[in-house]
């Protein structure tokens, strides 16, 4: 029921406290999960008091039992455990403070860990943060490594001391936190995301040792896995030995099978590149003194043929064609010659014997009037009409004496 209340008539501080007890009251008993982060078990005192906390957030509330329920999973539940509990929730009023009250407490087992966190799996898995497409690739060669890793840890000393060794230069942004308990989860996301945010840090190493499956549940904690995903600096997982699989290692852009392996994968080794520098270097002179005694024996080959030996012989062969091609072009001209000058001397004496010149030659003359016409018939020349007669030596005046028929 909703309560009626204004800034004139305000419900005391209690009478909210009340009112809440009352709501959690009505709730019942419920089941709750999470991890033990405090136990408190005094000597003779027939309550045991613990803190559950949520790995996922920053969360935390208290759990009180009667000392025969805690009893009953006394040998098999301390601190750092994941548990069941079956409490009922309550509302000290006095203080304000919620607490549970638990009648049974029930270890989280391994194969219900495992089960779970591939239900996880295959829940990350659909929405494809796992997918290869993913992946971003490693530089190859970074100039700032983050590193996540516990503080003074085995894990630590293995990437440090092996990255330089391989490669003295490179350095580190180390992020030191809890890599197991309950606050590894928080502390972890913290360090990623502000490595990711570094602007120098070109690759984040995420190391650990190995360890129970429990111990490494943190790396396959929701929060984080979602963390790594949304990372734009490429991540590699170096969690655990090469049996260890944690949900981490699916998302991440590389998964390593230890720290040293992280260290060899992300850093060069120098001793390596400088033969395989030196290798391409050798190869490269073999490639170019190969090219140099190929185009030397071409240029070889070239000079040792008889025109390169002999380069005046090609001009003389040259000579040799051009004097018989300008001998035959006379000879043939000559020929062209000679045949057109005995074709026009015969053209010529067949138009001479067919000039009229000719046949006046042999004594016939040619009877012309005065304007110019030729006479052909007797009838055609009047008496005393004054003729021109043409002969073979010039022209003469002649008259008709007699009519015709005279």
């Amino acid at each position: 029921m909703a309560l009626t209340t204004s800034a004139e008539a305000p419900l005391p501080v209690g009478e909210v406290s009340r009112l809440i007890g009352g709501w959690i009251d009505r709730l019942g008993a419920v089941w709750v999960e999470g991890q033990i982060t405090q136990l408190s078990r005094r000597p003779g005192a027939g309550v045991v008091f613990l803190t559950l906390r949520d790995p996922s957030h920053d969360i935390s509330i208290g759990v009180t039992c009667y000392r025969q329920v805690f009893d009953a999973v006394a040998d098999i539940v301390s601190e750092g455990a994941r548990v069941v509990v079956h409490a009922k929730p309550e509302w000290y009023a006095p203080r304000g403070q919620l607490s549970l009250r638990a009648v049974e407490i029930k270890p989280v087992g391994i194969g219900e860990l495992l089960a779970r966190l591939e239900q996880l799996k295959r829940s990350l898995g659909a929405e494809g943060l796992f997918a290869l497409d993913r992946k971003k690739p490693l530089p190859f060669l970074p100039q700032l490594v983050g590193l996540v890793v516990g503080r003074a840890s085995a894990a630590e000393r293995d990437v440090l001391e092996n990255a330089r060794r391989r490669w003295p230069a490179v350095r580190f942004e180390v992020r030191n936190v809890a890599v197991q308990g309950v606050k590894a989860v928080p502390q972890v996301v913290q360090a990623v995301k502000e490595l990711d945010a570094h602007a120098g840090v070109d690759v984040i190493i995420v190391a650990r040792g190995g360890g129970s499956v429990e111990d490494l549940l943190p790396f396959s904690d929701e929060q984080l896995i979602r963390t790594v995903a949304d990372c734009r600096t490429p991540v590699v997982s170096a969690i655990g030995h090469e049996p260890d699989s944690p949900l981490l290692d699916l998302v991440a852009d590389l998964r390593a099978s230890t720290p040293t392996d992280a260290a060899k994968k992300v850093v060069p080794d120098v001793g390596e590149e400088l033969d395989r520098v030196q290798g391409l270097r050798d190869r490269a002179l073999r490639t170019v003194r190969g090219l140099i005694d190929r185009e030397e024996r071409g240029l070889a080959h070239a000079l040792a043929r008889p025109v390169m030996e002999h380069p005046q012989r090609m001009v003389e062969l040259r000579e040799e064609e051009l004097d018989a091609l300008l001998a035959r072009s006379r000879r043939t001209l000559g020929h062209l010659l000679d045949r057109a000058d005995s074709e026009l001397s015969h053209t010529r004496a067949r138009v001479r014997a067919l000039s009229p010149a000719a046949t006046m030659e042999r004594g016939y003359a040619v009877l012309q009037r005065t304007d110019g016409t030729v006479v052909r018939s007797p009838d055609e020349v009047a008496v005393d009409e004054e003729l021109r007669a043409r002969v073979a030596a010039g022209e003469f005046t002649v008259r008709r004496v007699v009519g015709p028929g005279a």
